[in-house]
């Protein structure tokens, strides 16, 4: 058969999963092709970001030549022959899972996670994963065994994290897919720091059985706040990769369940109810994230959408960000070692009744009993049920993904010592960074990032997309409907103009 012209250039670099699949299709390119390509490029660039940092190159050979005689054979499985990475703690059979711990750096699990096998079940190309922060613990992405990840806006910056480098992957063009996770932003400062896309779904509808800590066998569970997500250079391929991963597990509740997501509110911007948020009661907005929202909401009003800026039926933002910072630590309290959980309730021990503060609360959730839990959540549900009452006269809420732009590298210890400079005021790093997580973690909402514009440094900002519940097609489309209006991605100039060494 008479081979079609080749492929362009930029699609191979930036082009969407539509875009691939399509000269794919065509016989533009082989999915040997593309991923050589892709590899070339990692190997030309990743140097200086360093955000793919476990490579899987010659089993990626393997499925790419098994997905082109697919191919041949008339088969159009929705990822077929893309490469796609995974964020570190997913576990690929053969590959390390470290969690950026040093003393994992040996472990290698027997078999993939549930949502790596539903990828290569569409035909994706696994080609490695990319960095994180020791733990997941961080809004930047370095850990002893692999180093830095480097923005590639700002090689001086940090990509974010806990994905930062699935968000500077898909900045560099190192593939369009990357899957990551999001418990407190995850997902969502990545992407705004980054200039991409991101998806964090709604609570339960990503199964996360082999996304746990080492040595933990792959069991079926149900977190909580944390979930897992796509991450991508388009709105459209966010809905195309959640429709692969998501639905209950096999194992568990797929015996009984099947996927059922509503079709999006509206189709036409000008038919949506939109609250547009640019502060919080307890912490500043930065001047270039909270100007760039303001435009936004103007942009949109002018296109026929009702949008408010403020609502007597929004949720009270300083409880729940409270409720959210005491639900984290106690998510996160299973990874203290004993001295480290018997110095928590030490200091929770010691607070005042009547502090209030978001590392007080931090410190009570580290050393929650389960009664004290329960009460927890149970203050939860009410919240939960203020936000569905709202989300009747509400389509969506676009709100900050981060208080400022990307920062630069701030690797000092200890970690609840940092500030961060907002508009040339320290705040408390951990209070400025997690407080824009909530709401959205907190009641298991979807959110969904997207990039509207830079500040005069050239630096991405993005919002999220906060919607109702299961409803994470109404989030995506949103998403795309900027995206379509008001532009999305664009590559980072440094990269355009290859300045980097090869």
């Amino acid at each position: 058969m008479q081979r079609a012209p080749a492929a362009d250039a930029a699609d191979l670099d930036y082009g969407s999963i539509s875009t691939l699949l399509s000269a794919l299709h065509a016989r533009k390119m082989s999915a040997s092709e593309l991923l050589a390509h892709t590899i070339a490029r990692i190997e030309a660039l990743d140097g200086q970001i360093n955000a793919v940092i476990v490579r899987d190159f010659e089993r990626a050979r393997d499925a790419a030549r098994a997905a082109d005689a697919a191919l041949g054979r008339g088969q159009r499985w929705p990822l077929l022959g893309i490469p796609v990475t995974m964020k570190e703690p997913f576990n690929v059979a053969g590959l390390p899972t470290t969690w950026g711990f040093p003393h994992f750096r040996d472990f290698q699990p027997a078999e993939d996670a549930l949502v790596v096998s539903r990828l290569k079940a569409a035909g994706a190309v696994i080609i490695g994963k990319t960095n994180i922060p020791i733990g997941l613990r961080d809004f930047q992405s370095y850990n002893d065994i692999h180093g830095t990840t480097n923005n590639p806006w700002d090689l001086g910056r940090s990509p974010g994290g806990s994905s930062g480098g699935s968000g500077a992957a898909l900045a560099a063009g190192f593939g369009p897919l990357s899957i990551g996770s999001d418990i407190g932003g995850s997902i969502r400062v990545p992407a705004h720091f980054c200039g991409v896309f991101g998806h964090k779904p709604s609570l339960g509808l990503v199964p996360l059985r082999g996304y746990s800590l080492p040595p933990a066998p792959p069991v079926p569970s149900q977190g909580d706040l944390a979930v897992i997500g796509p991450m991508t250079r388009t709105a459209a391929d966010l809905a195309l990769a959640l429709d692969v991963i998501a639905g209950p597990d096999e194992m568990r509740d797929g015996i009984g369940y099947r996927l059922a997501l509503p079709a999006p509110r509206h189709d036409q911007l000008r038919d949506f109810r939109i609250l547009v948020i640019d502060s919080h009661p307890l912490m500043p907005t930065g001047e270039a994230v909270r100007s760039a929202i303001g435009r936004l909401a103007e942009r949109i009003g002018r296109s026929g959408a009702r949008v408010a800026r403020s609502s007597a039926s929004l949720p009270d933002l300083a409880q729940s960000a409270r409720l959210y910072m005491k639900l984290l630590n106690a998510a996160r309290s299973p990874r203290l070692t004993p001295a480290a959980l018997a110095e928590a309730q030490g200091l929770a021990a010691a607070l005042a009744p009547d502090d209030r503060s978001l590392a007080a609360e931090r410190a009570r959730g580290w050393a929650m009993i389960h009664r004290e839990w329960l009460a927890a959540d149970a203050a939860r549900l009410q919240l939960q049920q203020r936000w569905h009452e709202f989300f009747r006269e509400f389509d969506a809420v676009i709100y900050p993904a981060a208080a400022v732009p990307a920062f630069p590298h701030d690797q000092s210890e200890p970690f609840d010592a940092r500030q961060l400079d907002i508009d040339g005021k320290l705040y408390p790093y951990a209070d400025a960074c997690f407080i824009w997580a909530d709401p959205a973690s907190t009641c298991g909402l979807p959110a969904t990032a997207v990039p509207i514009e830079r500040t005069p440094a050239g630096l991405p900002i993005g919002v999220q997309i906060i919607g109702p519940y299961l409803e994470d097609r109404t989030t995506i489309a949103l998403a795309g409907l900027l995206e379509r209006e008001f532009g999305g991605f664009v590559p980072p100039p440094a990269l355009a103009s290859m300045q980097f060494a090869k």
